[in-house]
């Protein structure tokens, strides 16, 4: 996976999916955390970025997923778990396949990043400003009307 330190930061290059079925987002929220953020991980070296969403989703949820467009170069700044963090992430439109069990029952879903366990959720994106979602600028994004190809430069506060 792509992710080092340098100076006083962790940097990582991040693949993220943004996985929509009708009003609502899949989030995922790892434990211990408070935060929900979007299902996705670090790309390995020479693995492409939409490669990245699907390896990831199937080790965690073990679902088939399509990366259709990138959405988003975000870069991000924010600290996790007390190390500052710079991470370059690339955030695809993804779609499950018609017979997932994610589009049929209501959830949660239980999944694992490596001994961590995962909780996935489904999310009205009405209602995301009322969540705790990282990065944070998310909440804007996905109300916005249409998703165009943007570049976000985005500095977590939280």
């Amino acid at each position: 996976m792509i992710s080092f330190d340098i100076d006083n930061y962790r940097y990582n290059l991040r693949a993220a999916a943004i996985i929509l079925h009708e009003d609502r987002i899949l989030l995922h929220q790892i434990e211990g955390d408070e935060f929900w953020c979007v299902p996705g991980g670090r790309i390995d070296a020479g693995e492409l970025a939409a490669q990245t969403i699907v390896r990831e989703m199937q080790e965690e949820l073990s679902e088939p997923v399509i990366c259709e467009k990138m959405l988003w170069t975000v870069e991000n700044f924010f600290s996790y778990r007390e190390q500052k963090h710079h991470e370059l992430g690339l955030y695809f439109l993804t779609r499950l396949l018609p017979d997932s069990r994610l589009l049929n029952n209501a959830g949660p879903y239980m999944g694992n990043e490596g001994k961590l366990r995962l909780t996935f959720a489904w999310f009205n994106c009405a209602d995301l400003q009322q969540l705790d979602i990282r990065p944070s600028f998310l909440a804007q994004a996905l109300t916005e009307e249409g998703f165009n190809t943007r570049h976000w430069v985005h500095h977590e506060t939280a």
